[in-house]
């Protein structure tokens, strides 16, 4: 797989995917996006969430319904068509690979580092702040894969340069792992 090509499609469905979510959404205090995986690496999804979705959060869990993508009010929403278009060339990819082990993690690396690279990008474009006047959270993940307190601290270190690095930093300390 081509990831440079790759990378190109996921920017280009993050953009359309924020873009969708502000334009529909921006009344609700658009404060957070993220690109996202599976631990088989078959996805990139994107996620989006809310200020007014957390009025509804578990003040006790705030903070993880705050920065966890899986608990955001718009999971697996925007720029759909192109976003599916991005699964099933991973699929492909993975079937035409399927018992190769060592080919996998180094297929895993590649495709959630790319995702990171994306948001930064992005990040440093100010694509986000252009659009809505402020910082925004931003993350990656992937679901059913636990990554280390190292990689998560590393993720959110670079992707924020804000209020929500410093936030998610000291929610990191209340993890006790």
């Amino acid at each position: 797989m081509n990831f440079e090509i790759l990378k190109q499609k996921i920017e280009a469905a993050a953009r359309k995917a924020f873009i969708e979510m502000y334009d529909q959404h921006n009344a609700e205090g658009i404060y957070a996006f993220a690109l996202y995986s599976d631990e088989g690496a078959m996805t990139v999804c994107p996620s989006t969430n809310t200020l007014k979705h957390l009025e509804s959060a578990d003040k006790e869990d705030l903070d993880y319904y705050k920065f966890e993508p899986a608990e955001w009010k718009y999971e697996m929403q925007g720029a759909d068509d192109d976003f599916n278009s991005i699964c099933d060339e991973l699929r492909e990819e993975l079937d035409k690979n399927e018992d190769n082990d060592e080919w996998f993690k180094d297929f895993q690396k590649r495709l959630y580092d790319t995702c990171i690279e994306v948001l930064e990008k992005l990040k440093q474009e100010n694509f986000f702040r252009n659009i809505t006047g402020k910082d925004i959270y931003l993350t990656f993940t992937a679901s059913e894969y636990e990554f280390s307190n190292k990689q998560s601290k590393d993720i959110v270190t670079r992707l924020n340069d804000n209020e929500y690095r410093t936030e998610y930093l000291n929610w990191m300390k209340s993890w006790g792992r």
